[in-house]
């Protein structure tokens, strides 16, 4: 199984052995509470509070990027509002488990229909 953001983040937190505490301390502030919520995956983390994460426990913002598998929300909400098909399509895809792999061959084969004609 992949590791989440929030793994990631704790597995990192506990090789500096940082507490949730210190870590907050050390992110200005932030409360405890709210970094657990990132690590339990239940919150996700803005792109400032992410550079903070890097900064403190050493390592690289684009290597919490290959971490980061949350769907890109706002581009979906935007697609929807212009075409509510779009949802329906995204339910179909969640109802029907299709995996990545089964959508990306689809989406790849609708493309290549549209330059060859």
């Amino acid at each position: 199984m992949n590791k989440t953001l929030g793994e990631y983040i704790r597995q990192l937190r506990d090789k500096k052995d940082f507490s949730l505490r210190e870590f907050a301390e050390k992110l200005g502030g932030l409360s405890a509470a709210f970094l657990s919520d990132i690590e339990l995956g239940r919150r996700y983390p803005s792109e400032k509070v992410l550079e903070d994460m890097a900064r403190v426990l050493g390592i690289e913002l684009e290597e919490f990027k290959k971490y980061d598998n949350r769907p890109p929300v706002q581009d979906m909400k935007k697609l929807i509002q212009k075409n509510p098909q779009y949802g329906f399509a995204f339910r179909t895809v969640i109802d029907k488990e299709i995996s990545p792999e089964e959508l990306i061959k689809v989406a790849n084969r609708s493309r290549s229909k549209k330059k060859s004609a």
